[in-house]
């Protein structure tokens, strides 16, 4: 059953019949009969009673309140829908600020992560370079202690002293002693490294410093010199850096050993 509005009740108070089981409008009897043979519809809640018709006056007021009305529910309407966007643009912007909260959570995160991993990295790479350094130190024992062995082996003959003319006399040179020497290092790339050592130091320094600071591709070498021209040995490495002729200065070159 339709239930009736405020526009139904003023248009039946400007001249109209209402039949309430559908809710239309009639202007006379003769019609309300018409539609109840038609349709057979019984059930009407007003009399069929003609209204008196209202005057002009009435009716201009009648059609001004009902523009009223409608202008009022069409406002209504509009607050409610004004109301419903506000509420879907709070919803969205809450959805939006979430998302960023949670991207950034996310962020932070990954960069922990991240963090994690760089340290773990560089602790690694910390005790394989302590691990390359003892390797070094036990090779260094070994060739001692082998060295020793051999030497405490052999007996070397008795010179015999022959005499010899005494050499005259002659003024000595100042000899200079260097305690540091500054060493050019150039890699397999091109690429110098330029550091100084002790005097003393031997050869296995300088080539600890190469492992540990070289920008060329990893990988064994070899250490030479080309004035004069010299291929460092494996025994060599335990050699003073003066003792091979690397003092005050040298230039060092880094060559990849060949299999």
């Amino acid at each position: 059953m339709v239930e009736d509005s405020p526009f139904v009740a003023m248009l039946v108070d400007m001249g109209f019949s209402k039949e309430r089981s559908c809710g239309k409008l009639f202007k006379s009897s003769l019609e309300v009969e018409y539609h109840a043979t038609k349709s057979g519809h019984d059930s009407f809640s007003e009399s069929l009673e003609e209204k008196k018709p209202l005057t002009e006056e009435e009716k201009k007021e009648k059609l001004k309140q009902l523009e009223e009305k409608i202008r009022q529910k069409r406002k209504e309407r509009e607050e409610l829908e004004k109301q419903e966007s506000l509420e879907k643009e709070k919803i969205r912007i809450k959805s939006g600020k979430e998302m960023a909260e949670a991207r950034k959570k996310m962020e932070e995160l990954e960069m922990k992560k991240l963090l994690e991993q760089r340290k773990r990295e560089k602790e690694e790479d910390r005790i394989a370079r302590q691990a390359i350094r003892e390797k070094i130190e036990a090779d260094k024992a070994a060739r001692r202690a082998k060295a020793a062995a051999e030497y405490g082996n052999l007996v070397p003959p008795v010179p015999v002293p022959t005499p010899a003319p005494a050499p005259a006399p002659t003024p000595a040179a100042p000899k200079r002693d260097y305690t540091e020497t500054r060493l050019q290092i150039r890699l397999t790339n091109g690429d110098t490294l330029t550091q100084t050592f002790g005097a003393k130091e031997q050869l296995s320094a300088v080539r600890l410093y190469i492992e540990m600071n070289r920008t060329d591709p990893p990988g064994p070498f070899n250490l030479l010199t080309n004035f004069p021209r010299k291929v460092f040995s494996f025994e060599d490495y335990d050699a003073p850096l003066d003792v091979l002729g690397l003092v005050p200065s040298a230039v060092v070159i880094v060559q990849k050993k060949i299999e």
